[in-house]
């Protein structure tokens, strides 16, 4: 049972999300941002950890600046592994449950059906590289869940790929969509309703793939996104990854399973539903 919650990188999409649904819970949480607190501080970390003596210590906080990384590969590995690797051992002192978020980019792209949790990672950026050496560190521990989850939408920021799409096609204007990216789209309420599931079902520690289910073409999803708006699918203008000067290579497929999820009990919303609710919670909200 969670009576103190340790949440990292709070105000984020993530963090921020999981403050509002634990603390609607009535469980007590200690939320720090890295205004706050400077986890890439390892001493400073700890000592956080070891005064709040928490249940669980959900690490939200991570450097996501894909295309900066390849400049800023040491700051990537501080904020995305080494940052994990100190969480993860003070939750073991604290005998805490450590639960950190991954990514799909710690996969290629060559595969034509969805990734499992035993597929060999190949990670293609300094960023996705990052991001796996953080999940090592993280499954260092006994206790742990290591949830990986893939173009992350929801929550009060309002940044994410799908509110582009959504701001656009709301003002009239075109949007521009991969047509040959295949993604498995994570709304951030569902994440955290799986997450939750997880840690007060009990379920077996480890690597989970936390993603709505299906997979399909951003420039599919931008279609959900138009149907559910009212909006003409005519302002959707389809691109392809090689028509974008990007430094960071990106898995072309890029979906994920949740079959595990689901043979612990975790049902997963399709990623359509998913889209369609949030579309409705942002009726009256300016993006």
């Amino acid at each position: 049972m969670m009576h103190i919650v340790l949440v990292t990188g709070s105000a984020g999409q993530l963090g921020s999300t999981f403050v509002r649904r634990l603390q609607e819970r009535g469980v007590s949480v200690v939320a720090v941002d890295r205004k706050e607190v400077d986890l890439t501080d390892h001493r400073r970390a700890r000592d956080l950890v070891a005064d709040v003596r928490p249940d669980v210590v959900l690490n939200c906080a991570a450097y996501n600046d894909v295309e900066g990384a390849e400049d800023q590969a040491e700051a990537a590995f501080a904020a995305n592994a080494f940052v994990v690797r100190t969480l993860a051992r003070a939750a073991n002192e604290a005998a805490a449950v450590l639960v950190h978020y991954g990514t799909d980019f710690v996969f290629d792209g060559a595969a034509s059906v969805p990734y499992a949790e035993t597929d060999r990672p190949a990670p293609q950026s300094v960023y996705a590289q990052s991001k796996l050496v953080g999940e090592w560190f993280a499954a260092d521990v006994p206790r742990h869940y290591v949830l990986r989850v893939e173009s992350l939408f929801g929550g009060p920021a309002a940044k994410s790929s799908i509110d582009r799409i959504i701001a656009a096609l709301r003002s009239g204007r075109e949007a521009r969509v991969f047509a040959d990216r295949v993604v498995s789209p994570s709304y951030v309420e569902d994440v955290v309703t799986a997450t939750e599931a997880l840690l007060d079902g009990g379920a077996p520690f480890g690597l989970y793939h936390c993603v709505n289910t299906g997979h399909a073409t951003w420039f599919d999803v931008g279609r959900e996104v138009a149907a559910a708006l009212g909006a003409p699918e005519r302002l959707l203008q389809p691109v392809s990854v090689a028509d974008v000067v990007l430094r960071a290579r990106r898995p072309a497929f890029a979906a994920l399973s949740n079959e595990k999820l689901r043979r612990v009990g975790i049902e997963m919303p399709s990623w359509q539903d998913a889209v369609r609710r949030y579309v409705a919670l942002t009726s009256g909200r300016a993006l």
